[in-house]
């Protein structure tokens, strides 16, 4: 059985737990740990777990929402960590005491029994990757942070059972908003995030029949609104907005079970 939960998306920080489990073995993945160690041991707690019950960490691009303490966590539970070369470079090329591990674009990771499947992505960071995630049976899409959808993105992630999307902001409420003009470029851009208009043309695009779980992420505390994404999100699904799921940054989201 393939699992997942958000221990929180937003501007503040990011963190997200994969886990697979058969025969009584369980595996479990980190990826980013956008958070401080003692509010990530915290939110771990709430999910009913401690940090010691983490086999790998993954970080997806060096910007301190994503990779926040996973330096220190990898020293204090001796977890290896996987990032992209340009990462761990962007992020100061940090000695890790031997938990260093470097991933690539196109090259498979396996963390016990789930297969981890990096992919680039259009988004202003040194080298940053999303994942494909599988216990061999089912499969999680984790994206986000980036700009647009490129056909490599798109391709990484067909067929799916679940996926866990970025619906960072609304267009219209960037334009309004008190940011500075370099920063609404920024965000807005090809290499910024995704808007709820962009996000749900991915859903749309990734949609069949199998696809069971669609977890809207890393809004915007300033330019969004959790019920605009889940009616973004039941428009692209053709669903109602209701049974649309979105992780907030306080809390992040339950466990969402993906069962053969």
């Amino acid at each position: 059985m393939l699992r997942f939960r958000s221990l929180g998306s937003g501007s503040t920080g990011n963190a997200t737990l994969v886990e697979a489990s058969s025969g009584g073995r369980r595996s479990r993945l980190l990826i980013d740990c956008g958070f401080g160690l003692k509010h990530l041991d915290a939110r771990l707690a709430r999910a009913g777990l401690a940090a010691s019950d983490i086999d790998a960490i993954f970080v997806t691009h060096e910007h301190g929402d994503h990779i926040g303490c996973a330096r220190a966590l990898s020293r204090r539970e001796r977890i290896p960590v996987w990032m992209s070369e340009g990462t761990w470079l962007a992020a100061g090329g940090h000695d890790f005491e031997g938990g260093l591990r470097l991933a690539r674009d196109g090259i498979d990771i396996e963390v016990g029994d789930i297969l981890i499947q990096p992919f680039t992505v259009p988004h202003d960071a040194r080298e940053p990757l999303q994942l494909r995630c599988s216990d061999g049976a089912r499969h999680l899409g984790i994206l986000t942070d980036l700009g647009h959808a490129t056909p490599h993105v798109l391709s990484r992630l067909s067929g799916l059972d679940a996926l866990l999307l970025e619906f960072n902001h609304d267009s219209d409420m960037l334009a309004r908003s008190a940011y500075p003009p370099f920063l609404k470029l920024r965000v807005g851009g090809n290499y910024g995030h995704l808007s709820n208009a962009a996000a749900a043309a991915i859903v749309r695009a990734l949609h069949h029949d199998g696809l069971r779980h669609v977890l809207g992420a890393h809004l915007s505390e300033q330019n969004n609104r959790p019920e605009l994404v889940r009616s973004a999100m039941a428009e692209a699904l053709g669903a109602s907005a209701h049974e649309m799921l979105t992780a907030n940054a306080s809390d992040g989201s339950a466990w969402l079970d993906l069962r053969a």
